[in-house]
């Protein structure tokens, strides 16, 4: 119970807060309380006390019949991790499950441990009434794949625009209410996603912002439509009531409807800080901010950039010991945390922002990989080249 009180107080606070240092201090404050309150009243040791726990709701196994049927769904039980290892290997399973089904859509991620946190924060947040989310990390952190991954976890409906040139506010307004139907009358749970980069119009968030607030936006569903929407849900509603008695009125049904819309239709905004736009938006959208459990991004720690190097050069065929390999992938990741450092100190000394992402990292590990094959092809072409020199010299002689 005291994990859980810990772990909960983590994911309230610590989620927030922006910087490592911060989060630093708040951690020594929450050990501080935790010894304070209990250890007297409990009398266990400080290593007892603090202990830090993993929850999450998706560790139970489907049942299947001996022809491989399935006869039961696995429930949703929030409950502690063993240990970080068994969250990961079932993390993998269901992404090997989400290859399977979506073929065109493969995902190759790294379950490294920063992203499996996330990813336990993300499905922790969608699988609650009303869960929305907000991510605030530079692009290429991960947002985006995580919340697909957590999406299918949750055996929810995965919900992305797709822009064109010509998507503006009605298409959007078009595909929210297609999203009211899914979640109202239906009742399937939804995960909507929208990235900084699909916000072509700053109006998109008028709507998002209404939708956060109230469940409702401003001319959405027109009068005539607002009675069968309502209606659809009556049958839902008389079976949850339980009531046999009088019919309720479209009122009655149209409040019960956008009650089960907010629970079902979970909002996850995928935003950047970098720039003055996110400050703004933190003004004139204050829904965003206040409706959403915000979670940062922070960069990648070093342990988490190696076995990303490791996980991508594994394959690869380097002419080297298997010592110097390992070196290598230690070597990439201290560069990329190098050059953010660098970054840093840029901006101390000129006031100018330069930012390296996890996707610059990705980059510089193909480019590596690109560079590496057309030298090593190099030598061998030289080699045959000297070869054939050679052996012309010995004829001619």
């Amino acid at each position: 119970m005291i994990g859980l009180w810990r772990h909960e107080c983590e994911r309230v606070f610590e989620d927030k807060l922006i910087s490592n240092g911060d989060k630093k201090i708040f951690h020594d404050l929450l050990d501080k309380t935790t010894k304070e309150k209990f250890r007297d009243s409990l009398g266990f040791e400080d290593e007892q006390l603090l202990t830090s726990f993993l929850f999450s709701d998706f560790q139970r196994e489907d049942k299947f019949d001996e022809y491989g049927e399935l006869i039961e769904v696995a429930p949703f039980v929030y409950e502690a991790v063993p240990d970080i290892e068994t969250i990961r290997k079932r993390v993998y399973s269901k992404m090997d499950g989400y290859n399977e089904k979506y073929p065109s859509k493969k995902m190759n991620l790294v379950i490294f441990d920063d992203a499996l946190k996330h990813l336990l924060r993300i499905t922790r947040i969608i699988n609650s009434p009303r869960g929305n989310c907000l991510l605030v990390g530079v692009g290429g952190s991960g947002k985006q794949s995580l919340t697909k991954l957590s999406s299918f976890i949750c055996k929810q409906f995965f919900f992305q625009i797709s822009l064109t040139k010509s998507y503006g506010e009605t298409h959007l307004k078009d595909d929210i209410k297609n999203l009211y139907r899914e979640a109202g009358p239906l009742g399937k749970q939804v995960t909507f996603i929208m990235t900084d980069s699909e916000i072509k119009n700053e109006n998109f968030l008028e709507s998002i912002n209404s939708m956060l607030a109230t469940g409702e936006i401003a001319g959405l569903i027109p009068k005539d439509e607002k009675d069968i929407f309502a209606l659809e849900t009556k049958n839902v509603y008389m079976k949850e009531a339980g009531s046999k008695g009088e019919d309720p009125s479209t009122l009655e049904l149209w409040i019960y409807f956008i009650n089960r819309v907010r629970d079902c239709l979970h909002m996850v905004l995928a935003f950047s800080p970098v720039g003055t736009k996110f400050r703004e938006r933190a003004r004139k959208f204050p829904s965003l901010f206040s409706s959403c459990t915000i979670d940062w991004f922070l960069p990648w720690p070093e342990e988490a950039l190696v076995s990303v190097s490791q996980k991508f050069l594994n394959s690869f065929n380097i002419e080297c010991s298997k010592e110097t390999k390992s070196q290598l992938e230690k070597h990439m990741g201290k560069v990329h945390d190098i050059v953010t450092d660098v970054c840093g100190e840029y901006f101390q000394r000129m006031r100018r922002y330069v930012y390296v992402t996890p996707k610059s990292y990705l980059s510089f590990i193909d480019q590596y990989k690109q560079v590496y094959k057309t030298k090593y092809d190099g030598i061998d072409k030289d080699d045959v080249n000297i070869r054939n020199g050679l052996d012309k010299l010995k004829e001619a002689a």
